[in-house]
C-alpha cells in the first residue's frame, strides 16, 4: 500500500520529468534569483495544523534574525493573516486581476516577518487558470530580495494550484 508521502514524491517527480520534457516556453524562471531558501507546506489532507506549523515556524526563524517571508497559497482559504493578527488590504488577487506589484502586497506581522495573503472566501483565487498561476509564479522572484527563508503555506490535497507552489 503506498501512503500519502509517497504518492506526493511520485506526483511531483513525474511533473518534473513532464516540465524537463517539454521545451520550457511558458518562461517559468526560478522561483528565486538569489538564494532565499524556499519551504513548502503542504498536505494531503485539511485540518493538520499545516498554517499554524507555518506561522509558528516563521517566528521561530525570526527570532534567529533571519528574514523571513510567508505566501499564503491556500487561495481561497487562506489563514495566515488572521492567525497573524493582520489585515491585508492587497491580497494575491490584487496581483493576478489588478496588476499590483507582489512587493506591494505583503503585510508585516509578528517579529517582523512578512505575510503575502492569499485571501479568504475569494472564489476567483479556488479554480485559477493556468495563466493566472504563472503571473503569480513569475511574481514570486521579486520576493527574494525582502528574505532568506520563504515559506509557502499550501492549502490541503494535490489541486493543480498546489501542485504548481509545490514544484
Amino acid at each position: 500500500m503506498i501512503d500519502q508521502a509517497t504518492r506526493l514524491r511520485e506526483i511531483i517527480h513525474q511533473n518534473k520529468i513532464k516540465k524537463n520534457s517539454q521545451n520550457s516556453t511558458e518562461n517559468m524562471e526560478e522561483k528565486t534569483s538569489n538564494n532565499a531558501r524556499i519551504i513548502c507546506v503542504t498536505s494531503g489532507k485539511g485540518g493538520v495544523g499545516k498554517t499554524n506549523f507555518t506561522t509558528n515556524l516563521a517566528i521561530a526563524l525570526s527570532k534567529l534574525n533571519k528574514r523571513i517571508v510567508i505566501i499564503d497559497a491556500d487561495l481561497g482559504l487562506a489563514n495566515v493573516d488572521v492567525i497573524s493578527g493582520v489585515i491585508p488590504k492587497y491580497t494575491l488577487l490584487d496581483v493576478i486581476k489588478y496588476g499590483k506589484d507582489i512587493t506591494e502586497i505583503m503585510n508585516t506581522g509578528p517579529n517582523g516577518i512578512r505575510i503575502i495573503s492569499g485571501g479568504s472566501g475569494i472564489l476567483d483565487l479556488v479554480d485559477m487558470r493556468e495563466e493566472d498561476l504563472k503571473i503569480l509564479i513569475n511574481n514570486f522572484n521579486k520576493i527574494d530580495e525582502y528574505a532568506d527563508i520563504i515559506l509557502i503555506d499550501t492549502g490541503a490535497g494535490l489541486s493543480k494550484s498546489v501542485l504548481s507552489f509545490v514544484m
